[in-house]
């Protein structure tokens, strides 16, 4: 398919979306907050891609939201009896918030590639990948505060996940930016490139190692560590039983140990794809 905010190819396994909107310092309009989710759900549902890789064109990787979203607002965002207001938007936060969710409930794993300003609404989407990188130039702003309201979309809820508790409450309170080897250092991103040529080479290299193990496995380690993040310990070690119990079959070891052998790469049987639930007869 096309996108109007950004390209989307998948090579050996692995995805590539990439914001094309350089110009406009590829903020987020209101067709990026249509588009992103559904590519996201649609690799998830063919079951062909084994990992994401999201990076983007030009000086910066993101400003975040547009300010077309903000200075063309609905008309009855603001208007009408209070309750049914604050409960319209109320619903339309947490569909915003849907968007970059995804990013944590598809089976593969996603990785960010930030160049750059990576602003605002931006630093949402990469707290929600499982992995970042960046260049020498990236950093990383919660650019709200600064606007005059709160991070709404998750930077506020996963980034003290990622990094010191008082780190996040800094960046937050102050809306300095986070440069890239700060970001580093306190564990945001895993390595800093000297440009963006060698951070997505890097990126890919790494990508084509996840995908070239057991898809099974790979969605397992993500899910069970998404898992543990909310949970107690021993929940948490509950669940990873429950999940072998079910999960755990020596195909894709045989797989392995037979490659290893033959010296060539394991072929993996794909996940299943997402099937739509059976639709009642009338």
């Amino acid at each position: 398919m096309e996108y109007q905010t950004f390209t989307l190819s998948v090579e050996n396994h692995v995805a590539h979306l990439q914001l094309n909107r350089p110009e406009q310092r590829n903020s987020m309009n209101r067709a990026f907050w249509k588009e992103f989710p559904q590519a996201i759900r649609e690799l998830d549902i063919a079951a062909e891609t084994r990992v994401l890789v999201i990076s983007s064109t030009g000086k910066h990787f993101c400003a975040g939201m547009d300010l077309e979203v903000f200075t063309q607002p609905d008309p009855q965002m603001f208007s009408g009896e209070a309750g049914r207001r604050a409960e319209a938007i109320r619903r339309l936060v947490t569909q915003l918030q849907e968007c970059f969710n995804v990013l944590e409930e598809v089976r593969f794993p996603v990785i960010s590639a930030v160049q750059g300003g990576c602003i605002g609404g931006a630093l949402d989407l990469v707290c929600a990948t499982d992995m970042r990188y960046c260049t020498e130039d990236a950093y990383f702003t919660v650019k709200e505060t600064e606007l005059g309201m709160t991070a709404d979309l998750g930077t506020l809820q996963r980034l003290p996940q990622l990094i010191p508790q008082g780190l996040t409450r800094e960046l937050a309170y102050t809306a300095r930016k986070l440069m890239a080897n700060e970001a580093a250092q306190a564990g945001l991103v895993n390595q800093v490139y000297s440009d963006q040529e060698a951070m997505l080479s890097g990126v890919m290299d790494i990508a084509q190692q996840i995908a070239g193990h057991s898809p099974l496995a790979v969605t397992g380690c993500k899910q069970m560590m998404n898992y543990a993040r909310d949970h107690s310990v021993a929940d948490s070690l509950s669940y990873m039983a429950t999940w072998q119990a079910g999960m755990f079959q020596p195909n894709d070891m045989m797989q392995t140990f037979s490659a290893k052998m033959s010296g060539k790469a394991p072929q993996f049987e794909a996940l299943r794809a997402v099937t739509p639930p059976l639709q009642k007869s009338e």
